[in-house]
């Protein structure tokens, strides 16, 4: 029986006689559980004939609270097939997220802790064996355009072309960032483009798929967008401009000229966690610890304004691209997957980012249409970034490049909500030397052990917007050691170690167990 099942027969027998702390996904539980929840048998799913295409379309630290500023891509996407209300970047920052599309793994097993540094960044990933040398293998074609790794492109890395690539149109770092005129290899020929970067590249994208449709090979693109992440140039009212030399002069995206100005009058969504001025109950080493000067708000404010303008380009673009496939007569015969890479914090937590433990940070939007995905339906069962990876290699009947922390999500897509343990980390940004924070997100619970020793645990079905942490509170204080239990077992699992097992929701669960 693998590690990752509930129970090896002796300890269903010890369970069986022992009273262990519970928990459920509906709210805190304290009396004992004389025996645990089974899981989930994996349900049959029945896969279409012939291989699907497959498009993974990424964008770069898009909100799960932006979505409603997509309409287009929803269209297309969300109300042909499913969205998932629960989707989640295990360690919420690029290179992590992105290294786990590419190999089905926590970033603890793929080695890519961060964005830069000996840990970091894209000379700290090995790209030997990756989802696109698998699904070659598996007889596709392979496109990639766009973003891959911070830091791919500099230096010596000018003219990499990593294996597995037929068709690779990646943007050249620093150049990356640069909205107006971002360079590109081109099959490992350098190429400066002239035009907006979401639109090149869509452009990149579609010429990507022109190439490789004449093989007569099913294809896997991967459309790997920048927005709405910051970069530049800056316009004369963004904070850089208006408040130099300041704490208010960040950085922000930029959106195509065409839509700039659209959200002046937009405010951030006000929610009870935005820019609170009581942080007390966060534990030191939190950037929810810190506070915001009015200069600042205002700095936040303009940001989200140019977030959305560059988000109306996004929805413009991908809408372009599916419909392209539609006309082709190519969109039903491919499985489509749109997410991001992290979530994103615009003041909630007093955070302007990503990176840590909090909702925002962690949670990412997950839509996913296709052959195979019924249609119309919310998926409440948690998904994550090493997942994706594991889902579209089964869906292309393709070997695993590595050995896989994630699983295949396409039999849950029908199955009634389900539970299930993910542990999530994060890393120093400035070379992953050194662990920020790790911890465990299971039903609706986070917790989450800082740097500092100090620990923040939260219940979401009471406390949606993580305010309470109820990392000290007695009456919690079962729960809280369990949580610490699990967060423990599974920081360096591996593979069949990593929890895989899902979970009616709804039921007690004895978190020893999980």
């Amino acid at each position: 029986m693998p590690v990752s099942n509930l129970f090896t027969r002796r300890r269903r027998a010890a369970v069986a006689t022992a009273a262990m702390s519970a928990l459920a996904v509906t709210g805190l539980v304290h009396e004992p559980a004389a025996v645990a929840a089974a899981p989930t048998r994996t349900p049959a799913v029945e896969r279409p004939a012939g291989k699907p295409n497959l498009l993974l379309v990424t964008v770069d630290d898009l909100s799960y609270l932006d979505m409603g500023h997509l309409p287009k891509v929803r269209k297309l996407v969300e109300r042909t097939g499913v969205s998932f209300a629960e989707g989640i970047a295990p360690t919420p920052i690029c290179v992590p997220a992105r290294a786990s599309l590419l190999t089905g793994q926590y970033a603890h097993n793929h080695g890519a802790r961060t964005i830069e540094g000996p840990y970091g960044g894209y000379r700290a990933f090995d790209d030997s064996s990756t989802v696109a040398t698998s699904l070659q293998d598996a007889g596709y074609s392979t496109i990639l355009a766009g973003k891959y790794l911070n830091g791919y492109g500099e230096g010596s890395t000018r003219g990499d072309v990593p294996p597995g690539w037929d068709q690779w149109r990646a943007t050249v770092d620093p150049s990356t960032y640069n909205f107006r005129s971002p360079k590109f290899n081109v099959n490992g020929e350098i190429i400066k483009s002239k035009g907006y970067s979401s639109t090149v590249i869509t452009e990149h994208a579609k010429a990507g798929i022109a190439a490789e449709r004449r093989s007569g090979k099913p294809w896997f693109t991967w459309v790997n967008y920048v927005a709405p992440h910051h970069g530049g140039p800056s316009g004369p009212d963004d904070p850089k401009k208006i408040y130099p030399g300041t704490d208010a002069a960040v950085s922000v995206t930029v959106p195509d000229t065409q839509d700039r100005g659209s959200y002046d009058n937009v405010r951030i969504p006000a929610r009870p966690n935005l820019f609170p001025e009581d942080t007390s109950g966060y534990a030191k080493g939190s950037p929810a610890r810190g506070t915001f000067n009015p200069r600042k708000k205002d700095a936040l404010r303009i940001a989200y304004q140019r977030r959305l303008e560059a988000i109306r380009s996004l929805d413009r673009n991908i809408a372009s691209l599916l419909v392209g496939l539609k006309r082709s007569g190519e969109l039903k015969r491919t499985l489509v997957v749109f997410t991001s890479d992290n979530g994103f914090s615009n003041g909630y937590h007093n955070l302007n980012g990503k990176l840590w433990h909090y909702d925002e940070s962690l949670r990412i939007p997950v839509l996913m249409s296709g052959p195979g995905v019924p249609r119309g339906r919310t998926v409440r069962t948690p998904v994550t970034n090493p997942d994706l990876a594991a889902t579209l290699l089964a869906a292309a009947g393709a070997r695993p490049p590595r050995a896989s922390d994630g699983i295949d999500i396409m039999p849950w897509l029908s199955a009634p909500e389900q539970v299930r343990a993910i542990p999530v980390a994060g890393w120093r940004v400035t070379d992953g030397s050194r662990q920020l924070w790790s911890g465990i997100r299971v039903g609706s619970w986070t917790y989450a052990r800082l740097h500092t020793g100090q620990v923040e645990v939260y219940d979401r079905s009471s406390d949606p917007y993580e305010q309470r942490n109820l990392a000290a509170d007695p009456s919690a204080a079962g729960t809280v050691k369990a949580l610490a239990r699990l967060a423990s077992r599974y920081q360096d699992c591996a593979a069949s170690t990593c929890p895989k097992d899902l979970y009616a929701a709804g039921r007690a669960l004895d978190l020893e167990g999980l």
